[in-house]
């Protein structure tokens, strides 16, 4: 892959790659009455039925098949569903890996990675303080490092959520997508490159993205709130951020209890068992975060199925 800079071209080159290896994951069209939300036509990308539970073994497998993977093997950090991604690709591609997790990890995430048969290591409270010690484990053997979002292999195997997404519901007007370190949506709006309106949605205890453009530039921001094993890095992505600044300016705010609700309804409805990182974006239009205009058509990316138990304390 000579060019790897994010852009439909080579995410499409990137897709022909990884396809033998990824899930053509399932779309599923409801009307908005069903929620509430009259006059809205509601397209959900039901990624958490993707290898591992997540979108994060696109760009694992993009970052194997497009880079040369040392005898020492592979290092990541993540907090729970790029290291089962990462763990997953390695063990289906025959390669060492050593993953480094935060202590917050879900056990269900922990318990997935194990399973793969990777080498796994607690540290730290946060995502933050794994990427530190995997970092240095890298310089110490050199094992080949394979970032959970800025890394510029990971954004375009995360941009073939956005190809896929375009083949089954062309017609989408806007996409609501969760944003940790920003991966997946710069991926995402590299693939449409304004064609549809991309909006980022984060918790206000993670609100990465949002700080980065009131800056002008990724800071370090508070990391925490329920859907902190997953988005909840401590500033989004030097490399994401030009892409998700030049295509997809607009983010949302949801609350812990939104995300909450957003699990329980997905539950409720349609039986989907989503983490809450992975029903986050949807929580936006659920809580008014995000307002559709009538007669938009709005993709959701639904993505995080790695969660214990269903538990939803919910009235039926």
């Amino acid at each position: 892959m000579p060019d790897n800079t994010a852009n439909p071209q080579t995410i499409a080159r990137c897709e022909r790659i990884i396809r033998p290896h990824i899930r053509r994951t399932p779309v599923i069209e409801i009307n908005g009455d069903e929620f509430g939300l009259p006059a809205t036509t509601l397209t959900l990308k039901l990624e958490l039925l993707q290898h591992s539970g997540s979108f994060k073994a696109r760009g694992a497998f993009a970052n194997f098949l497009a880079r040369e993977v040392p005898k020492a093997g592979i290092v990541a950090a993540s907090g729970g569903n790029h290291g089962a991604a990462v763990a997953y690709a390695a063990m289906k591609l025959g390669k060492p890996a050593r993953i480094f997790v935060p202590s917050i990890s879900s056990p269900a995430k922990i318990q997935r990675i194990r399973e793969y048969g990777a080498d796994l290591v607690i540290e730290g409270e946060r995502y933050a303080d794994a990427l530190a010690t995997s970092e240095a484990w890298a310089q110490q053997t050199g094992a080949m490092p394979i970032p959970a979002f800025d890394q510029n292999e990971t954004i375009l195997g995360q941009g073939t959520l956005g190809l896929e997404l375009e083949q089954q519901a062309a017609d989408i007007d806007t996409v609501l997508v969760s944003v940790g370190g920003g991966g997946l949506i710069a991926g995402i709006a590299a693939w449409y490159a304004g064609r549809v309106k991309v909006v980022g949605v984060e918790p206000f205890a993670s609100p990465t993205l949002t700080k980065a453009f009131e800056a002008g530039h990724p800071i370090d921001v508070e990391a925490g709130g329920l859907a902190a094993d997953s988005l909840a890095p401590r500033r989004v992505g030097e490399r994401v951020f030009p892409i998700v600044q030049k295509y997809a300016r607009q983010t949302v705010l949801v609350s812990d209890d939104a995300i909450a609700n957003a699990q329980a309804q997905l539950w409720r409805a349609l039986r989907i068992v989503a983490e809450p990182g992975g029903a986050a974006a949807f929580s936006a239009i659920l809580s008014g975060a995000y307002k559709s205009a009538p007669g938009e058509r709005v993709a959701i990316v639904i993505s995080g199925g790695n969660t214990a138990a269903v538990n939803f304390d919910v009235t039926y």
